[in-house]
């Protein structure tokens, strides 16, 4: 009995110390314990009214009730029924002569005030009307401006482009490469590629340290003066071999006088040579009339021409390495001038590295990843820039850069090829300046719940 009292007594004892504890303890409020983050609230708010651009219309048309009336309608179903908000938009102010950076364009509110517990965040929003331009750097040798060529010849036909013409791939790298080219000249027919390669410019423009794209695949246009019964045969025409390798070598000497960069935009360079005038007759073996085999003695013959050597009939060989992959440098340019071919291709035609020592070149863009195959280095899609030394000194006059792709070709590749080589820089500007931009400021407070 004794200690069933002593129990109670103890239960009293415990109870009364409870009550009187609790009486003189006051617990924190919910919101003390888990207080809202109101800045992270607001900016996630924002960022999900703008979420199909539905807030950056409506703050660029605070006249629009109809607009302005759903943003705030939209805010309030966003935010929990106890947060109050005040929503102001400033416009950005960028004149030069304008004192405040920002100024009060509109705003609304569901409450008189916010309280001392507020916090806020901003938004910046540009107005869909704008739109950026850039200002290319022209791409220039020592300094002075040069010019691309783009072979367009109407009376030529093309090899290894299948499901394109000459024609539609040189309007596409003009439209790729012209802007970073002070000058840009269409060859518009062999006759034209004939004045060029007599040391005539066209259009009065710089012939010297230019740049020229072949847009024929594998064949290369020839001029009816260089046919074997034109009036500059001996410089086209090898009659020991019946062959217009010699074209090619002829070709590869005037690249290295002009200090041209010759491109190949995909396959065997020079396998072929075109004129659907006076070789009408004439057809490639795979029925394609107004172009004739040269086969591998025309890339060989190029390269004796560019390094200066003598005439020699004798076959070259490429390299057949399968699938390669962009370099790094190569896809770091793809983000800067917004080029996006392919990362990984096919190279059925890549040059063997050995070149380099044979024609005295040196390599100054890999396209792609140098690889191995058999036992032979090869590079896929490089450009080579003959060089030579006097009295210690070196020098480079002509250039070379072989795709050797697998056709179909992207012609973005070629274009690709050059700026990497060149890295013309790009100048950014807004074609509008003012009022293009405007900062939206959500400001969010507590009530009740306290």
């Amino acid at each position: 009995m004794m200690r069933t009292v002593e129990v109670l007594l103890v239960i009293l004892i415990l109870g009364a110390a409870y009550v009187a504890a609790s009486s003189i303890i006051t617990l924190p409020s919910p919101s003390k314990v888990s207080p809202v983050a109101l800045n992270r609230l607001a900016f996630t708010t924002l960022q999900e009214l703008d979420s199909r651009y539905d807030l950056s219309s409506a703050v660029f048309q605070t006249n629009n009730l109809t607009k302005w009336g759903n943003l705030q309608v939209a805010l309030s179903a966003s935010l929990p029924p106890n947060i109050v908000y005040n929503l102001t938009v400033y416009n950005v102010n960028t004149a030069s002569n304008v004192a405040p950076l920002y100024s009060s364009v509109a705003s609304f509110s569901n409450a008189a005030n916010l309280g001392v517990g507020s916090d806020a965040s901003s938004y910046l929003v540009a107005s869909s009307d704008v739109s950026y331009r850039f200002s290319p750097q022209n791409i220039t040798s020592n300094g002075a401006p040069i010019t691309l060529y783009i072979l367009n010849c109407s009376d030529t036909a093309g090899w290894w482009i299948t499901g394109y013409t000459p024609s539609g791939l040189a309007q596409t790298v003009y439209s790729l490469l012209a802007p970073y080219f002070s000058t840009t000249v269409m060859v518009q027919n062999t006759s034209q590629l004939n004045q060029l390669i007599n040391g005539y410019p066209l259009q009065g423009e710089a012939l010297n340290n230019s740049v020229i794209i072949n847009t024929c695949g594998e064949a290369v246009p020839i001029p009816q003066n260089f046919s074997r019964f034109g009036l500059n045969s001996t410089l086209g025409w090898d009659s020991a071999h019946n062959s217009y390798a010699k074209y090619d070598y002829t070709l590869g000497k005037v690249t290295q006088l002009y200090n041209w960069t010759w491109v190949s935009i995909v396959g065997y360079p020079f396998y072929y040579v075109t004129n659907t005038g006076f070789l009408n007759a004439t057809q490639n073996s795979w029925g394609i009339y107004g172009m004739n085999a040269v086969t591998s003695y025309g890339l060989s013959a190029f390269l004796q021409g560019l390094d200066n050597q003598n005439y020699n009939y004798v076959g070259s060989s490429t390299q057949a390495p399968g699938p390669v992959t962009l370099t790094n440098l190569a896809q770091s340019m793809c983000n800067y001038y917004g080029l996006y071919p392919s990362t990984y291709q096919t190279s059925t035609r890549a040059l063997p590295a050995s070149v380099s020592a044979t024609y005295n070149l040196t390599v100054t863009t890999n396209l792609f990843n140098p690889t191995s195959i058999t036992g032979t280095l090869c590079n896929p899609g490089t450009l080579y820039r003959h060089h030579w030394t006097t009295n210690g000194v070196s020098n480079y006059r002509g250039a070379f850069f072989a795709l050797g792709m697998t056709r179909i070709p992207d012609i973005r590749l070629a274009a690709l090829g050059i700026l990497c080589d060149y890295q013309p820089s790009k100048y950014s500007s807004l074609y509008t300046a003012g009022g293009t931009n405007r900062l939206v400021v959500l400001q969010l407070g507590t009530v009740g719940g306290g």
